[in-house]
């Protein structure tokens, strides 16, 4: 090859090279352009999912009004929370894998799940294992009773030594009850929360103190039962994302900020009477 063929070939090269890269500039502006904005979202983002384009979600089911089936169908204000979050993120499904409470956090820790929706309470203890959304509840425990047991009760000062009180295990109401129940009172731990109702039902324990939502909805449905003090203990609910995933952590945090802004979250609020006055976060300004 003469020197005069191998420059002709250099400059071939190097306008090709140029085309390419002219050609990548369009092609970009063009996506941008025609993308919605969700899209925008999350290209901007830049996150990882378990499964391309899939929101993998761990939760505990069931735990009305915030995750419970009707029919075949999975429902509750934090499913409804969640798909409208992966909708703002431009995935275009929500999988739900139905997970016991206490593992749910090793498990998305390990990579089982991008993220989880189960009434959980943000707790230092919790901070340690994964990350969390920003608060979108307040929540607070409640003391259920069965009233043809024991219509005298109504208070957690009312129990006495042999009392027994059913809490889930795991869950911050566990956590509290066995550091402040009366002195005697046995605290029982039960893997579901339906199970405790169900006990108090029976009268094989003399009350279930756990999150105030759940209370009143399983309260409801049964008929000896009665939910009769409310404990504030501050709380709050965020969503736990994987540790690994801080651009997702990011990317849900702006997409559940949009929502509250404009008027999603209250409406979907609104729709479960079972839930509290008190539990919506923006009324409270918190």
């Amino acid at each position: 090859m003469t020197r005069f063929t191998r420059l002709f070939a250099l400059l071939l090269a190097l306008v090709a090279l140029g085309l390419v890269g002219c050609g990548g500039d369009d092609g970009d502006d063009g996506a941008a352009t025609n993308g919605t904005d969700a899209m925008e979202t999350t290209e901007e983002a830049s996150f990882e999912t378990v499964e391309e384009g899939v929101l993998t979600v761990g939760s505990d089911i069931p735990f009305p009004p915030f995750e419970f089936r009707e029919g075949d169908e999975l429902t509750g204000f934090d499913v409804e929370l969640m798909e409208a979050i992966a909708s703002r993120l431009g995935l275009s499904e929500v999988r739900w894998v139905d997970t016991g409470f206490d593992t749910i956090f090793t498990q998305l820790a390990g990579g089982r799940f991008d993220a989880v929706a189960s009434a959980t309470t943000i707790t230092e203890d919790r901070e340690q294992i994964v990350n969390f959304t920003d608060p979108y509840y307040l929540a607070q425990q409640a003391l259920t009773v069965n009233t043809a047991r024991t219509p005298d009760l109504q208070a957690v000062e009312d129990l006495s030594s042999g009392d027994v009180v059913a809490v889930q295990q795991g869950t911050t109401g566990e956590a509290w009850a066995q550091e402040n129940v009366p002195e005697g009172v046995d605290v029982r731990s039960f893997p579901e929360a339906p199970d405790t109702y169900t006990a108090l039902e029976a009268g094989n324990v003399t009350a279930v103190i756990f999150d105030e939502p759940s209370a009143v909805t399983e309260a409801e449905r049964r008929e000896a039962l009665e939910v009769v003090a409310t404990i504030d203990t501050g709380e709050r609910y965020g969503f736990p994302v994987n540790p690994q995933n801080e651009a997702l952590l990011e990317a849900m945090n702006g997409a559940l900020a949009e929502i509250m802004e404009d008027g999603t979250y209250s409406s979907i609020y609104d729709s479960y009477e079972d839930l509290p006055p008190g539990g919506n976060i923006i009324e409270s300004g918190s």
